[in-house]
């Protein structure tokens, strides 16, 4: 006697999209989404993977943990603080519940006194000025290469940029700085050498042709030994004596120093010095949005935003809200973390070995994101297996570790404390 085929007894695609689970989860993922999951759902049960008695809870479940975006949280168990694989700066909660916020319509160039257009980011532009009262004004575009090309083709475009041989750095993924400003249709004029360049140096190349002076900040190497560069107060004499003006890069967006990161530029200092714009990342120290800030002088800022490529490289309205709560809100988490009490890390690392098992061992963070680049951050990290590593980058909640030395190092500094539960029952799973 004949037997019934099984998948003859799986639930039908109509019941399935009828359920309350799939009909809670459209507004979420949307219907097409969702007849995916339906249709994957029952293709498992047709290769034999779930019985058809389970689709409907199976199919349940998928709905649950379905995310809107393929990008996963991930708790940054590196040590790195900026870490570029990651996203670099997390954002504050203050910083969230602006993206939150900004993301239905809001007044980005609107006065509602009177109804009419106003400027886009004027608030952000004043929350960047009141932290940085060195400068006359601000601008922000949408990220940090962005405001070093808008200013070098404001500046100098079809001109020339005098800049140290020993400035001309290569950053992430391979982008290089000289071929970022030979897009803009600038030229550059090296000056010195690899480890020395001085003052006459500049003097020298200075013509005709000349449109700014560029210091970048190296960020993510050092030189050491038989070295001389040139500071911004003598850029900015020699500068001025020519009615040139000087542009320095900062790179990772300090807006004041920092006593942890003594050899890290800041917008204070270099425009204190003479600097007349400085260009940073948003998403860097300053523990912000992805953006490009611009702060200097009134003239040359305002000659940038009324230049045809700013509308090309402006911020939208989330990094906006999320750089302005940066600025006003509390803490930044990338502050917390680069000034973390190495005493409280070793607790919250004995607190997870003792659940997990593992060895506490002394373990130094890193700034990242090209910031202070040798600088250590003494704390303690907790040693695991190896083989652990990849298994805790594919749980969930998934977690970074650093493999190091033939181990997996758990390092707490950038992990909420909120999180350290998630954490601890992830490094359990993992484990096995």
């Amino acid at each position: 006697m004949p037997t019934t085929d099984p998948r003859s007894r799986i639930p039908r695609t109509d019941t399935l999209l009828a359920s309350a689970e799939a009909i809670a989860a459209i507004p979420r993922l949307g219907p097409d989404a969702v007849r995916r999951l339906v249709g994957a759902t029952q293709d498992r049960a047709r290769r034999g993977e779930i019985a058809p008695e389970q689709v409907s809870e199976t199919l349940a479940d998928a709905l649950a943990r379905q995310r809107t975006t393929r990008l996963r949280p991930v708790l940054n168990a590196t040590g790195v603080v900026i870490h570029t694989n990651l996203g670099r700066a997390p954002l504050s909660s203050a910083a969230i519940d602006a993206v939150r916020e900004a993301a239905e319509y809001v007044d980005v160039e609107l006065d509602l006194a009177t109804g009419k257009r106003s400027k886009r980011g004027a608030a952000a532009r004043a929350a960047l000025l009141a932290q940085c009262p060195a400068a006359e004004d601000a601008l922000v575009v949408n990220n940090g290469a962005a405001a070093l090309v808008l200013a070098t083709t404001t500046l100098a475009q079809g001109r020339e940029i005098i800049v140290s041989r020993g400035e001309l750095i290569e950053i992430g993924a391979g982008f290089r700085l000289p071929d970022l400003i030979a897009s803009t249709g600038a030229r550059l004029r090296e000056v010195g050498t690899t480890n020395r360049t001085h003052p006459q140096d500049y003097a020298d190349a200075i013509g005709p042709d000349t449109g700014c002076i560029l210091k970048v900040h190296p960020s993510n190497f050092r030189v050491e030994g038989f070295t001389s560069s040139v500071a911004v107060p003598e850029l900015h004499e020699l500068a001025a004596r020519h009615d040139l003006p000087l542009l320095v890069d900062l790179g990772s967006g300090l807006l004041e120093p920092d006593p942890l990161l003594p050899d890290e530029p800041d917008a204070t200092s270099a425009l204190s010095a003479g600097a007349d714009v400085t260009t940073a990342s948003g998403d860097k120290l300053l523990g912000g949005p992805q953006a490009g800030i611009i702060l200097g002088r009134n003239e040359i800022v305002g000659r940038m935003a009324k230049h045809p490529l700013a509308r090309a490289v402006r911020a939208d309205k989330l990094a906006l809200a999320a750089l302005e709560a940066t600025l006003t809100g509390p803490v930044a988490p990338t502050t917390e973390a680069l000034h973390a009490d190495p005493a409280r890390l070793r607790e919250r690392a004995e607190k997870l070995a003792a659940e997990v098992g593992g060895e506490v061992v002394a373990h130094d963070g890193r700034v990242g994101g090209g910031g202070g680049a040798g600088v250590p951050l003494p704390g303690w990290a907790v040693s695991l297996p190896e083989n652990a590593a990849a298994a805790m980058r594919l749980g969930d909640p998934a977690v970074m570790p650093r493999v190091h030395d033939g181990r997996c190092l758990v390092d707490l500094r950038c992990v909420p404390e909120a999180d350290d539960q998630r954490l601890t029952a992830a490094v359990r799973a993992a484990l096995g």
